[in-house]
């Protein structure tokens, strides 16, 4: 039996509380407290996310929400009801020099991979979706996004197995999902995320 919402806000609680990493701006940013057999995992808040006090708060999230719309027909809500919303990292990283975010440092990957494996242990998901490269290659092997966007995958992360399904970052600086073959690609992903026998579920 899955655990229940109180265990989830527990554990969002000790989340929030995390300050192990000196370069990552907090607060800790964290999704609804919800006991999904589906995870949804990103790569790191944008500088919105902290204001906003949520995931996919801003232009990568609505494009985001638009394919889940499209797919399954949930709206913004009802996806942030259905899914946990996990990360590779939960805090901002800050700005790079010159532009864009700064990738989280492998040292800072693995403190917060403890939070990963701990939702694991606590929800063992049936179905994760990662979405961006640096999210995807915690669950597969590096590899170009057109050999594996479209494809599900059965993998094992911290001894729980689970179904697979990447999905490419939203971003508006991406143009993949936008363009041949990644709109393709992308349009099939989501088709077998509707047809997982979790999503059917919910």
């Amino acid at each position: 039996m899955i655990n229940s919402v109180a265990e989830v806000k527990r554990h969002l609680l000790r989340l929030q509380a995390c300050a192990l990493c000196p370069q990552m701006q907090r607060p800790v940013v964290i999704g609804r407290p919800v006991a999904s057999r589906i995870m949804l995992v990103g790569q790191a808040p944008g500088d919105k996310e902290p204001k906003l006090g949520r995931p996919f708060a801003w232009t990568a999230g609505k494009t985001l929400f638009k394919w889940f719309n499209g797919a399954l027909g949930w709206s913004e809500d009802e996806t942030r009801d259905r899914i946990y919303f996990a990360a590779v990292c939960r805090c901002f990283p800050g700005k790079k020099e010159g532009s864009g975010d700064r990738v989280p440092d492998e040292e800072e990957i693995a403190n917060c991979s403890q939070w990963l494996a701990a939702e694991f242990a606590l929800l063992r998901p049936q179905l994760v979706l990662p979405v961006g490269k640096l999210a995807i290659t915690q669950f597969l092997p590096s590899a170009p996004l057109s050999d594996i966007i479209g494809r599900s995958f059965r993998i094992e992360y911290h001894g729980h197995a689970t179904d697979c399904i990447p999905l490419p970052h939203p971003s508006g600086a991406s143009p993949w999902h936008r363009m041949e073959p990644g709109r393709t690609l992308l349009a099939q992903a989501m088709r077998q995320v509707a047809a997982h026998p979790a999503i059917k579920r919910v």
